[in-house]
């Protein structure tokens, strides 16, 4: 099997994503400025800069990792189906490992189509950030590539393909980093993964309800350039956009006062806790007074998900990987891609874990047992969830990853426009092409100004750094931006690069709402 080496890669992959004139990211201010920017102007994924700044966070325990992306039937509790997934099983096999380590992973690529893996969360160096046509070249059929980095900082993370709609199948898979000085005590950890789930089912596939849903476009090219791909560079000789398959999977009439409107576009036949239906779910096992640590993740990729265990309060002590102040809450909300720690105490009996699919009057279930007793069913919904709601505006980042306050040194405007009608998602109603790029500057307090445009909630992701929420938030990675609201967060311009910003809703993002962030020379 052929490995790609990175050099090579990006010497031939990217020249022509830093060929001409490259237009400065479109209303970049508040200014209004659109000075075009010389692609000279801008670092290069494996430039000197990038290299510096891994060199600078050192090189600890090497710990290796093979993941195989592979066609495979997964058991979904009841039922098969035929998906893509990390090996034969859903999610993937956890990786953990401890911060300060780094972590070489080779992914080889056994799928029909090309791949990539990118790294949801981590600031780790931008050759890595797994983004095929801006940080490397896509991973083809048959191939593998090697993946070699410093991870720097403990939390709750995970790992998914940046390459058209495949995070809606089943790759992906959690990324735990441990603190090698955890202040947490607890005698249990369990990492609790939730999904939407269409692939396989009665002929569907995520590129066919893609192709469902850009119907709406008039004929329009609806793919762009994809999750972050270049034309070509991520589809097998001869393939070409699939048409709609399966029965229809547009949802309409889905509606949620938390999101503030319309909940979401797919109406999904399945919601899994951990790869489980309701129908057979995954149990927890503990004992009466255990204190147990939870890690959240929403793997989905149109659905956000209202979390409570019945029966319990919960503490949160984490967002997206950082601390924050703890909180006692009996629900979270969690957009997609948005990740959760919580602490809870363990009651006797047997007690339900639901989430619930917001807007969509559905939910996925797992069961916490300490006791004896008949298991929930899948009708199970704990009066917690229409308690005490706790949402990432409401909490405060802990003292010791508080961003010091400092005047942003640059503003970036990024309206979010797009409709359901027309499915035209964009920024700055110009959708993604990987030689738009935000031009910021090493250093620099940048504050990004999303304001929402659309009838439709938007979680909005940045990779390789983390921003903090207005007055005194938390630090986080993606954050809900609800329809009319304007957000501004900050984050410092310390990890050079090219880095991706986008809507974490796959079918959003795949129809062009995406822009690049490019740090200038």
């Amino acid at each position: 099997m052929p490995s790609t080496t990175r050099r090579a890669v990006l010497g031939a992959g990217l020249a022509a994503a830093g060929s001409g004139l490259l237009a400065a990211c479109s209303g970049s201010s508040d200014s209004g400025s659109s000075a075009a920017t010389p692609s000279a102007d801008y670092l290069s994924p494996d430039g000197k800069e990038v290299a510096a700044a891994e060199a600078k966070r050192g090189a600890g325990p090497v710990r290796e990792v093979q993941l195989t992306a592979t066609r495979t039937r997964l058991d979904l509790g009841g039922r098969t189906v035929d998906s893509w997934a990390y090996g034969d099983r859903l999610p993937g096999q956890e990786i953990r490992v401890t911060a300060g380590d780094t972590l070489a992973l080779t992914l080889a690529n056994h799928l029909p189509e090309a791949t990539s893996l990118h790294w949801h969360g981590l600031a780790l160096r931008n050759d890595m950030d797994g983004v095929p046509g801006l940080t490397q070249r896509a991973v083809r059929p048959g191939a593998a590539y090697d993946y070699r980095f410093t991870v720097t900082h403990p939390g709750t993370y995970w790992v998914h393909p940046h390459s058209g709609v495949q995070q809606d199948r089943g790759l992906y898979a959690p990324l735990i980093v441990e603190d090698p000085k955890e202040p947490l005590s607890y005698d249990k950890e369990w990492v609790v993964v939730l999904d939407d789930w269409v692939d396989g089912v009665d002929g569907s596939t995520p590129d066919g309800v893609l192709a469902e849903l850009g119907r709406g476009m008039g004929g329009m090219d609806h793919g762009g350039h994809g999750m972050g791909q270049m034309p070509g560079m991520t589809m097998g000789a001869g393939q070409s956009s699939p048409a709609p398959a399966g029965p229809p999977r547009m949802m309409m009439g889905a509606t949620s006062p938390l999101l503030g409107g319309d909940a979401g576009d797919v109406a999904y036949p399945h919601y899994l806790v951990n790869g489980r239906t309701p129908d057979a779910p995954e149990t927890f096992t503990a004992k009466p007074g255990d204190r147990v640590r939870v890690r959240f993740v929403n793997a989905g990729g149109d659905t956000a998900f209202r979390v409570a265990l019945g029966g319990h309060r919960m503490t949160v002590t984490h967002t997206d990987g950082f601390p924050v102040e703890h909180a006692e809450t009996d629900a979270l909300l969690l957009g997609m891609g948005e990740r959760y720690d919580v602490l809870i105490e363990a009651g006797d009996g047997v007690f339900p874990l639901t989430a619930l699919a917001e807007g969509k009057k559905a939910a996925a279930l797992a069961v916490l047992r300490t006791g004896g007793g008949a298991a929930p069913d899948a009708s199970a919904r704990p009066r917690e969830l229409d308690g005490t709601l706790l949402t990432a505006d409401r909490l405060k980042a802990d003292r010791s990853v508080l961003l010091q306050g400092r005047r942003p040194d640059r503003t970036i405007r990024l309206d979010l426009t797009g409709s359901m009608a027309k499915y035209d998602w964009a920024i700055n109603n110009k959708k993604y092409a990987p030689e738009r790029r935000c031009p910021v500057a090493a250093g620099e307090r940048v504050r990004l100004a999303f304001v929402n445009r659309t009838t439709m909630w938007h979680p909005m992701h940045l990779h390789g750094h983390t921003f903090a929420l207005p007055g005194g938030g938390p630090r986080k990675d993606t954050a809900i931006v609800r329809p009319g609201q304007r957000l501004e967060v900050d984050f410092d311009a310390d990890n050079p690069g090219l880095w991706m910003l986008h809507c974490h809703n796959v079918y959003h993002a795949e129809s062009g709402m995406m822009t690049v962030l490019g740090y200038l020379r």
